[in-house]
């Protein structure tokens, strides 16, 4: 993987996180999680390149995006659709998910990533907020919260991103 700045990323960064998904990942060597996602963004906020993810509260990521200082997104080719599906749909309490979906994990970051990514940002937290129901100005997005379980918002600061050597 080489190293880049932030603004040297490439690509649809729409169809990266709606259309492909991304694993969100936080933890370290002894004990890790990670998420399938397709909600967020990129963006610049206070003066620094940072990312934006939603995360809900049952989620079993939640408590190790919690407990720790930095987090990871990977993003994958098309060929890894199947594996983020699998993240996505199947809980790091119930199954080892890299043992199941042949992902790597690597800890060499202050957060782990995965060895087939593609493309790898690791972020440092900044702020985290929990979604106000009364804060929701259009009301047809209620329909992605039936169960009154409101996303806690992340802004993590990218501290390094990483692209896979072609």
């Amino acid at each position: 993987m080489q190293i880049v700045a932030p603004f040297e990323l490439e690509g649809n960064i729409m169809r990266s996180l709606g259309t492909d998904w991304m694993l969100v990942t936080a933890g370290n060597e002894e004990k890790y999680n990670t998420m399938t996602a397709s909600w967020g963004g990129m963006g610049i906020l206070w003066n620094k390149s940072v990312v934006f993810i939603f995360i809900r509260p049952q989620r079993y990521t939640y408590e190790f995006i919690e407990n720790n200082e930095y987090f990871s997104l990977s993003f994958f080719g098309k060929n890894w659709a199947r594996a983020l599906k699998f993240c996505g749909t199947n809980s790091g309490r119930d199954v080892n998910k890299a043992k199941v979906t042949g992902l790597t994990p690597v800890f060499e970051e202050k957060a782990p990533y995965f060895e087939q990514a593609n493309t790898v940002v690791i972020c440092r937290k900044m702020y985290s907020q929990d979604m106000n129901p009364e804060s929701i100005i259009d009301q047809s997005v209620m329909q992605y919260y039936h169960g009154n379980d409101y996303h806690r918002i992340y802004v993590g600061e990218m501290t390094r991103v990483l692209l896979h050597d072609e």
